[in-house]
């Protein structure tokens, strides 16, 4: 999961396998595998950087457990 911000500044997680498109548009808008929609402050870059970092965090983790 990772965290992002609405228009609105309220907070929320997202399960970053779900998210189907990272559109600019000037607004960013995540499109969910579900079709559900949100518009978020973040650009599609830290979304990607976000994504990536969330990744790394759990595969390290695991690759540890082993």
């Amino acid at each position: 999961m990772i965290k992002l911000s609405k228009l609105n500044n309220q907070e929320f997680a997202v399960n970053s396998d779900l998210i189907e498109t990272i559109e600019q548009t000037p607004d960013t808008v995540i499109t969910m595998t579900t079709g559900n929609k949100y518009v978020v402050k973040e650009t599609q870059e830290e979304i990607i950087r976000r994504i990536i970092q969330y990744k790394r965090k759990i595969y390290l983790v695991n690759e540890g457990e082993e």
